[in-house]
């Protein structure tokens, strides 16, 4: 029974250090290139099941667009209400015959049309 209990012994003496495990240590100690070596191992790993989830996801999203007939156009992101436009541009009322200024009547009135209609003229003089 002694040489089965040294056995024993000696074989996870064996395992350990094979393993790296130094239990005056504190346990499994690894060396940087070892530490480097499993970091590309996982890195590699992360890639190869990004990928495949990737095209996992691809093959979802060409499977329900076919189901429901779909186009990329319809999956623009836009939604279903309209944009608002840019306030469209108003037609000119009133015309300063001189310089060509205008404006619409909507807003203040300009600097030039205050100072004519102070001068005397009439609103109606400058509608166009």
């Amino acid at each position: 029974m002694p040489d089965a209990i040294l056995w024993l012994s000696c074989a996870k003496a064996a395992r350990d250090a094979a393993l790296g495990f130094e239990p005056e240590r504190g346990g499994i100690v690894a060396t940087l290139q070892e530490l480097m070596a499993q970091r590309a191992a996982l890195d590699q790993q992360i890639a190869e099941t990004k990928d495949r989830e990737r095209g996992e996801a691809i093959a979802k999203v060409r499977a329900l667009m076919s189901e429901f007939g779909l186009t990329p156009a319809d999956l623009s992101l836009r939604s279903g209400r309209t944009a608002t436009k840019a306030p469209s541009k108003v037609a000119a009322k009133y015309r300063n015959k001189a310089t060509g200024e205008t404006w619409s009547g909507r807003g203040l009135q300009p600097k030039w049309l205050k100072a004519a209609l102070a001068g005397g003229a009439k609103l109606s003089d400058f509608a166009v």
